[in-house]
């Protein structure tokens, strides 16, 4: 069995104990059930309305356009690992927003943004962005190519 480790540094403001516990462990959850291939558990913390951005322009998804194309990568007992190097918390009330900087073999370093709402007495992810940290010193570079890329 696949165990994933999630260390990092959180930094978190405006959120009282249980709060944090509780939705550190919906993103936590999240990210393990994506290293683990748990479909139905990862796209249970999701609200009904939630939205789903990508690396990709292309990549605007509901969540249940975003449940049709990860189908296939958690189809084989796997889907994505996304290490937490850090994570930030903001808002308060039945809102909360966050960013985290996360690790990926394949993409490097990653930044995950999102909104998380309380539904029924229960945490669920309503936004979440991945993007790619491009470093400044190639950003021109990377910028050439996506508009080659088009």
């Amino acid at each position: 069995m696949k165990k994933l480790i999630i260390l990092g540094l959180f930094i978190v403001f405006n959120i009282n104990a249980d709060d944090q516990h509780e939705i550190n462990n919906l993103l936590d959850g999240l990210h393990e059930d994506a290293h683990n291939g748990n479909f139905k558990s990862y796209f249970d913390r999701y609200s009904s309305d939630a939205v789903f951005l990508g690396t990709d322009k292309t990549e605007r998804w509901t969540v249940q356009e975003f449940k049709s194309y990860a189908q296939p990568a958690f189809a084989d007992g796997h889907g994505w690992t996304y290490k937490v190097i850090e994570r930030n918390w903001e808002g308060d009330g039945d809102t909360r927003w966050f960013d985290e900087i996360l690790h990926n073999e394949k993409l490097g370093h990653c930044r995950g943004t999102g909104v998380v709402k309380l539904v029924n007495n229960e945490w669920k992810i309503a936004h979440y962005a991945l993007t790619m940290l491009v470093p400044n010193s190639i950003a021109a570079d990377i910028g050439m190519q996506t508009q080659q890329a088009d």
